[in-house]
Formats: structure tokens, C-alpha cells, sequence
């Protein structure tokens, strides 16, 4: 009996690491870097060299913003292959996704990603400015982090 209460403990362990493991600043450190985080937002600072790839992981909806220059391949976790340019300055709405990243430029890529947490994550706000799911507080603390970043 023991024995398996062990096991079914060391299982129900592991698959919680495994869960918790896709957090990007925990999976990827090299690359995400926890800047900020309260109970509606969490800010992370990006980061990839010229060429350098992710392992899976997966984000919080919400806003990145980018700050340098970027073209970016993202993979999903079924095999879907996307291409992004970015421009300095540019932010973007993403709903939560789980991917990949490469950065195929040989310059290094450099942004915040603002993930908006509980319902807003989720939700289509219909704006076209994509800060406009941030309350301003959030966009005070994001404008802040936004000018420290700048070059």
C-alpha cells in the first residue's frame, strides 16, 4: 500500500513540474526574463541572440511590445509554422499560445512581453490598439519599463 501511495505521489510531482515547466521565464531563462508581476499583469523581458531558438513553452495572453527590429519563426505545439517582422516600437494582442521561437535575423531581438491575467487573457477587446486590454496603472508600469529598455 505505501508503495503506491509513493507512486501516485511521485507521479502526481512530477507531472505538476511538467505543467509549471512551460512557464517561459522558468524553461527559458536565457531568453525570458521576469521584470514585473501583481495579480493582473506579468512583465517579461525577451531576449534572442541572432539565431537562437526556444524550447517549447507557452504564455498568458496578452501584449508584446517589440523594441528592436525581428524576424521571427514561431512554431505551435501541433507543427504550425508562422513568420513574424517586427518593428521597434510595434505591440501586438496574442491569446495564449504554447510555441517555439527563432530568431532567424543575425541581429538580436529585444521586447516585453505584458501577460494580462484572468479574464482579459482570454477576451477579444475588439480594439485595434491592442493596450487598450491594460489598465492604466499597468500602462504607466509598461511605458516605464518600455523607456529603460530603449537603446
Amino acid at each position: 500500500m505505501r508503495s503506491k501511495v509513493f507512486w501516485a505521489g511521485a507521479v502526481v510531482c512530477v507531472a505538476a513540474a511538467f505543467a509549471l515547466g512551460q512557464d517561459p521565464v522558468k524553461v527559458e531563462p536565457k531568453h525570458y526574463k521576469l521584470d514585473f508581476e501583481n495579480d493582473r499583469v506579468q512583465v517579461v523581458s525577451v531576449h534572442y541572440g541572432p539565431h537562437e531558438k526556444s524550447a517549447l513553452h507557452d504564455h498568458i495572453g496578452g501584449v508584446v511590445v517589440s523594441l528592436t527590429e525581428a524576424h521571427l519563426r514561431f512554431v505551435d505545439e501541433s507543427g504550425k509554422v508562422r513568420e513574424v517582422f517586427s518593428k521597434p516600437g510595434e505591440a501586438r494582442w496574442y491569446p495564449p499560445f504554447k510555441h517555439k521561437v527563432e530568431n532567424l535575423g543575425d541581429t538580436s531581438y529585444e521586447a516585453l512581453y505584458i501577460g494580462v491575467k484572468g479574464k482579459l487573457a482570454t477576451a477579444s477587446n475588439g480594439s485595434a490598439d491592442p493596450m487598450d486590454a491594460l489598465d492604466n496603472e499597468t500602462k504607466h508600469i509598461v511605458a516605464a519599463l518600455v523607456a529603460a529598455h530603449q537603446p
